[in-house]
């Protein structure tokens, strides 16, 4: 399989291109309200045609949260296949945030919907659960080289569930979120500008040092606008790592919907200030 340049590569050229802000495709059903539209099929399609419209073709990253297409069945997931194609087409790079994790034959298929070129979801990126153990993304991790493709993992979430397992401490005496950023700086080592296996590390998680952010790949940062975070707490969370960082926001730009002027000019004030906090860390 002929596969694309890595992601890795892609993902900084197009951050230093447009900066490093993504937007989140939410369409729950109290968001597709407060946009006039129907908890519907129709609905669903409509507003993610309107996001893509107003900014694919200006920020790096569009993620589209799989579960809100799939809860309308097969023509949600049509719609979710569109969504992917024309963010791509309009240059923006995808991330699908499916949290996919499991075993065997089973993570390779997951890998394959979302990760093989000739794939109908076929996405730069996919989100992954490292909760069987790290090795149980091996598949993924292939498809992935293969493919060009890329995989954030889930290190340090934002959610408080996640301290239970994620701050908890193995017999090494490194924690479980330590381990599985270990993990990524070994699959990162040598590639450059930027790796392709990336964190999913919470923006609204305060002070972070005593991990080691600095594995080499993009960190995803879940928690801007809504969650409480802001672009100028990125440096004091994320430290030398935030070169690397990109900050995700999603309700912050969606309640500007539908109309589509004012989700573009939401988006570019939150890479305003992204762009702002970074050139000041």
């Amino acid at each position: 399989m002929t596969g694309l340049e890595p992601f890795g590569a892609r993902l900084r050229r197009v951050m230093d291109e447009r900066g490093p802000l993504c937007v989140g495709i939410d369409p729950h059903a109290s968001l597709l309200a407060e946009w006039g539209l129907g908890d519907t099929v129709d609905g669903l399609e409509r507003f993610s045609r309107t996001v893509v419209e107003a900014v694919a073709d200006r920020v790096a990253v569009l993620k589209p949260q799989s579960a809100f297409f799939e809860r309308f069945g097969s023509r949600g997931v049509a719609v979710l296949e569109t969504t992917v194609r024309e963010a791509r087409e309009a240059g923006a790079l995808v991330v699908m945030d499916a949290k996919r994790g499991d075993i065997g034959s089973t993570m390779a298929a997951y890998a394959e919907a979302f990760l093989h070129k000739d794939a109908p979801l076929f996405s730069d990126a996919l989100t992954v659960s490292p909760y069987l153990g790290y090795g149980s993304l091996s598949p993924a991790v292939a498809l992935a080289r293969e493919s060009g493709a890329g995989l954030f993992v889930l290190a340090l979430t934002s959610n408080p569930e996640g301290g239970e397992v994620q701050h908890a401490v193995r017999a090494d005496g490194r924690t479980v979120g330590a381990t599985v950023l270990g993990h990524l700086a070994l699959e990162n080592a040598g590639e450059e500008p930027l790796g392709s296996f990336g964190a999913v590390v919470g923006a609204t998680l305060g002070d972070l040092s005593s991990y080691d952010l600095d594995m080499g790949g993009p960190i995803l940062a879940p928690g801007i606008g809504a969650q409480g975070a802001t672009p100028a707490d990125l440096p004091a969370v994320f430290g030398r790592a935030v070169r690397n960082v990109v900050p995700n926001v999603s309700r912050g730009v969606l309640r500007h919907g539908p109309d589509a002027v004012a989700l573009r000019d939401a988006s570019e004030r939150f890479a305003d200030e992204i762009r702002a906090a970074l050139t000041s860390a």
